[in-house]
């Protein structure tokens, strides 16, 4: 059970979240499931559920998609499979077919795929496929919700005669409508059905002229409707066989109902297993709406959400078309509890509500939009205190509750608590309540509680500057036009800008300046100091944005000129091969022709012959050489792996060798290493030697001894440490 509370969950909007991620799924069951989804009681637990969660939005960008898992309720027919006597009718067996068959296709999907999506196979895997429902069912039932004719060969016989019935009635009714209609007794449309039977349409004026039962007349009472008396006795035939396969097709689907009993406990299974399908389907949808991911869940108790959106506040503005600006915020040992301070409407509050609806999402099993390299820890208790609260059943001021809400906070916080507290300390006198806004704080940090809190108090921030783990942060905002820019700076507390939003909101100068003297001057320099500190940060913040993006520029400019580098030099290279090539052409030329001259002044033809076959015979071993033929042959290549195999067990012996020349060079500096060190150890420290603390780099001269301590002279500095810690650098000199 989860120690996050519903109030916690209403204050963070979290039930809004289960509205929208329950419009994803395809099935009332599903739908139902979602709305009850509240956060897991342990890490062991929401694991395999975002795991799940993160494999099926993975589906939807690879090509081997889940396959639809559409399913029907079968609430009222494991109802009736409860109750001893009752039957099934085709429909419902269709229902729990189609069921069957849908878990069926889903086990040999994620069987077939385990290696994808292994957390999703190891559910699926649990589920026990029975082959015996759907043979059962496919014996009896048809496609088309009947009872099939050879479920007995009772009912095979009856559906014969029933045939037979059927063909003696339409006969016997075309001969009475073909005789009475060449008397003339019937009206232009001749014929008419009343209760599924076939009547005569016959004219009022002749109706005692016609044999049969009449069954009704039109409403002008022109017509009369009658049955022809041959057919009368082939349809109470036909109702007594239709009566009979009533009784069979009811003893049929008892059987099949029985058969099916003892397998109900599998139908129940099913239907949970495609339930809870469909709510990791809905999650993943969901997901995929809001750009979530899964961030890191570590062991290490810290939050790092870079770029993360308020999932609520994302889909609006992407409603209307709107920016939203994402917060980056960090939780760690070092910056446990974080201050947000500064004036209204500037996004504090939802920058705490951010950290809080995000946390609870993700320890409901449903992933977040952050990204991809957030990481945070899994809290036991997530605590909140947000918004007025006013009670006006319990007749409880703001104040009043809110401080009921602190004792729940103090008796329920602890290590492993994530606490967000809207406002902190208001609902009372500022001194007073601020006072005790100060203790809970105290309190909070000495028992390791992580938490964000936003406030107004300036108490609440210098404590928090004093306080080694509790830092101060605000929402940055325009120096000039007091407009928010919805960005948290860690670092520094924020000024609340009252008289600035005040002026900029048409309050009078000459009113603002009496509200300035009544005020303690001390105040008013600490909030106008944190003002011009606020400005200067922006420019800072401005100037450094401005830096960053020349400096991506830059790098795009030198990445530019290292492809164009990397061009010119594949041409330059290109070049060289080329102008190679035309040299050694040259060459060949000039032999071939200074053999070809030699030939035309001596005339001797074998004296050429042999000296061309010597040139080529060089040039084809330095070819050969340089580009050594592929074997093509079988001998050829046994022959290259032979070669290869002594190559490489002559490598293989050197080795040997070097390891054993190796180990034995590594012997000798072990000894003289342990010579070298016994003699350090037994050396007796004097002044003036030159000596270097164990573990550093920097050498001093050994000014002074005292005892076991040592004074070390640097230069600049003179350093003391003990004699245990000193390492010899030379001797001093005798």
């Amino acid at each position: 059970m989860s120690r996050i509370s519903e109030k916690t969950l209403n204050d963070l909007e979290f039930f809004t979240i289960l509205q929208s991620v329950s419009e994803f799924c395809i099935s009332d069951l599903g739908k139902e499931a979602v709305l009850q989804i509240r956060p897991f009681s342990n890490k062991e637990l929401l694991l395999p559920e975002l795991y799940q969660v993160n494999e099926y939005l993975s589906s939807f960008v690879n090509e081997n998609r889940i396959p639809n898992h559409y399913f029907d309720d079968l609430q009222k027919e494991i109802h009736l499979l409860n109750i001893e006597n009752s039957y099934l009718e085709p429909a419902s067996f269709l229902k729990i077919l189609n069921n069957t068959n849908t878990v069926f296709e889903l086990l040999k999907f994620f069987k077939k795929f385990k290696e994808i999506y292994p957390t999703l196979f190891a559910t699926s895997n649990e589920v026990e496929y029975i082959k015996a429902i759907t043979e059962n069912i496919e014996k009896i039932i048809t496609p088309f919700g009947e009872v099939n004719e050879n479920a007995s060969s009772l009912l095979k016989q009856i559906r014969n005669e029933i045939n037979n019935i059927r063909s003696k009635i339409g006969a016997s009714f075309t001969r009475a409508l073909n005789q009475y209609n060449s008397a003339g007794y019937l009206d232009d449309i001749r014929e008419s059905v009343i209760d599924n039977q076939r009547v005569l349409a016959v004219l009022a004026m002749h109706r005692r002229k016609v044999k049969g039962s009449l069954v009704g007349s039109s409403k002008t009472g022109s017509i009369v409707y009658i049955a022809p008396e041959a057919t009368l006795q082939y349809s109470r035939e036909l109702q007594n066989l239709s009566y009979e396969e009533h009784q069979e097709i009811i003893r049929i689907l008892k059987e099949l109902t029985n058969s099916l009993r003892e397998f109900t406990p599998n139908i129940v299974a099913f239907q949970s297993y495609l339930t809870t399908l469909d709510v990791i389907g809905s999650k993943a949808n969901y997901a995929h709406k809001i750009k979530a991911c899964l961030p890191k869940i570590t062991s290490e108790k810290k939050i790092f959400l870079r770029d993360a959106y308020h999932p609520i506040l994302l889909l609006k503005n992407n409603e209307q078309g709107l920016k939203t600006i994402p917060q980056t915020l960090e939780l760690n040992k070092k910056q446990q509890i974080i201050v947000i301070s500064g004036p209204n409407a500037g996004g504090k509050s939802i920058t705490l509500k951010t950290i809080g609806l995000l946390q609870t999402m993700l320890q409901s099993g449903l992933l977040i939009p952050v990204h991809e390299r957030s990481e945070t820890y899994f809290f036991e208790k997530i605590l909140t205190d947000i918004g007025d609260n006013q009670s006006i059943e319990n007749q409880l001021s703001t104040y009043s509750y809110r401080l009921k809400n602190m004792r729940k906070f103090l008796r329920n916080c602890n290590k492993n608590t994530l606490f967000l507290i809207d406002e902190f300390g208001t609902g009372s006198d500022p001194e007073l309540g601020g006072a005790l806004a100060e203790i809970f704080l105290e309190e909070f940090y000495y028992k390791k509680a992580f938490g964000i809190i936003t406030t107004h108090y300036s108490n609440l921030k210098v404590l928090a500057s004093e306080l080694d783990n509790v830092v101060n942060a605000n929402m940055h905002f325009d120096e000039k036009t007091l407009e928010p820019l919805f960005k948290l700076f860690i670092g520094q507390a924020g000024s609340s800008f009252t008289f600035e939003v005040a002026q900029k909101n048409g309050i009078p100068f000459s009113l603002i300046n009496k509200a300035k003297k009544r005020v303690e001057s001390e105040k008013v320099r600490l909030d106008k100091t944190i003002s011009k500190l606020q400005k200067e940060r922006n420019k800072l913040q401005h100037t450094s944005e401005t830096l960053e993006k020349e400096k991506s520029k830059a790098v795009e400019k030198t990445d530019n000129l290292t492809e164009k580098q990397q061009k010119i030099q594949e041409k330059l290279e290109g070049f060289q091969e080329l102008y190679d090539k035309n040299q050694k052409m040259l060459f060949y030329g000039r032999k071939f022709n200074e053999l070809v001259n030699k030939y035309f002044q001596t005339n001797n033809k074998k004296e050429f012959t042999t000296e061309l076959n010597k040139w080529v015979t060089i040039e084809k071993t330095k070819h050969l050489k340089n580009k050594p033929p592929k074997p093509k042959t079988k001998a050829q290549k046994k022959k290259v792996k032979i070669e290869k195999k002594k190559v490489e067990e002559k490598l293989k012996t050197i080795e040997k060798e070097v390891v054993v020349a190796v180990e034995k060079v590594r012997e000798v500096k072990e000894i003289e290493a342990k010579k070298v060190a016994k003699q350090k150890a037994d050396y007796v420290f004097k002044v003036n030697d030159k000596v270097k603390i164990v573990g550093s780099n920097s050498t001093g001269v050994l000014e002074k001894i005292e005892k076991k301590n040592a004074f070390i002279n640097y230069g600049v500095f003179t350093t003391k440490t003990t004699l245990a810690k000193l390492e010899l650098v030379q001797a001093a000199k005798k």
